[in-house]
């Protein structure tokens, strides 16, 4: 098993990058999250896993090793293979998730495409034992105070990414939260990539 890959980021694309490895440029698939935090010609290290198929292997990376954790116990629930697990982990953080499961929250992961009420049932059923309970975190969940959406971070960290103050940052996430709770009021997950982009014309039109 490949565990990790550190080298210079050749190439950053809408669902990949790719880390030079001694010379070898390796592709790897990553969660908007991840890539936002990647700069090409900088060095970076990912946590990876590698997912083995008769005809392919598919290396899918990771900016924390708990990222990389959750990835791969949400594979052992029925119906998730490492591309929704991945859109589980693009939608929401591993707390969230850890959250959504351990509060048997259907909504919350219901607005992962891919994920309707009874696979999110399932969901529940299979890994509430396995992901862990962050406390704090679920009793939040009970009481019904929301959780910090995840896009608002990984929107975030891609604008500082870009050179923007983390005050500027702040300001255009401000402004693009009525798209993103429009997204999530019509049961849809708000995409992180439209959404850089709002936020980036926000700053633009200042």
């Amino acid at each position: 098993m490949i565990a990790s890959v550190a080298g210079q980021v050749a190439a950053v694309g809408p669902d990949s990058a790719v880390v030079e490895v001694g010379g070898v440029g390796v592709l790897v698939h990553c969660a908007p999250g991840t890539l936002a935090t990647l700069r090409v010609g900088e060095p970076a290290r990912l946590a990876t896993s590698l997912v083995v198929r008769e005809e392919s292997l598919t290396l899918y990376g990771f900016a924390a090793d708990d990222e990389r954790a959750v990835f791969e116990l949400l594979q052992t629930a029925s119906g998730v293979g490492p591309r929704l697990a991945l859109a589980m982990l693009a939608v929401h953080t591993p707390n969230a998730l850890r959250v959504a499961v351990a509060s048997a929250d259907i909504k919350a992961l219901t607005m992962v495409p891919g994920i309707g009420q009874k696979g999110a049932q399932r969901i529940v059923l299979e890994l509430k034992d396995k992901l862990g309970t962050p406390g704090h975190a679920v009793d939040a969940a009970l009481n019904g105070t929301a959780a910090r959406p995840a896009w608002r971070d990984q929107v975030h960290s891609g604008l500082v990414g870009l050179g923007y103050s983390a005050r500027d940052a702040d300001e255009a996430v401000a402004a693009v939260a009525p798209e993103a709770d429009a997204e999530t009021a019509a049961g849809r997950a708000p995409e992180v990539a439209a959404l850089l982009k709002s936020a980036l014309r926000a700053l633009s039109v200042r």
